[in-house]
């Protein structure tokens, strides 16, 4: 904050509250029917702050939008006695090994994988560093191409 504001919201007597930010909160929830839907967006849409609730239930996916704390979104979800995580999944295309056991998931939604970090597992080579590996001393192959 910057000494202006802060001398502001001391003469106008205003206490240093936090400020939420707006931000988009994606959760996977086991919905089974059209009540359960109902049950969880009724129940997140009346929470302070709350913009937009989407709820797709043929990928158990709940959007919301606001004012919100990703924390309150998903003690509220947990208190309608639903199985809730944060969305773990991520375009198959981001991924580099989207097929890997750590990623691959049989219940994502078409096109989604799991978002893990394999650290043992390196990016997929790149056209140029084959070039330079090609020529370089440590391939017993080099003396033949050239």
């Amino acid at each position: 904050m910057d000494a202006l504001g802060c001398i502001s919201s001391f003469f106008s007597g205003q206490t240093k509250r936090s400020k939420r930010k707006f931000q988009t909160v994606e959760m996977k929830v086991r919905m089974d029917c059209e009540g359960c839907e109902r049950k969880v967006k009724k129940s997140v849409s009346s929470m302070k702050g709350v913009e937009s609730v989407d709820v797709n239930r043929k990928e158990q996916k709940l959007t919301v939008t606001g004012y919100v704390d990703v924390n309150k979104v998903v003690k509220k979800v947990k208190g309608t006695g639903k199985r809730a995580e944060l969305w773990p999944y991520v375009p198959y295309d981001l991924v580099y090994h989207p097929y890997s056991a750590q990623s691959y998931d049989k219940k994502a939604p078409s096109g989604y994988v799991r978002n893990v970090e394999s650290s043992f597992l390196s990016p997929p080579n790149r056209t140029d560093e084959r070039y330079t590996t090609l020529f370089s001393e440590d391939n017993a192959n080099s003396c033949t191409i050239m």
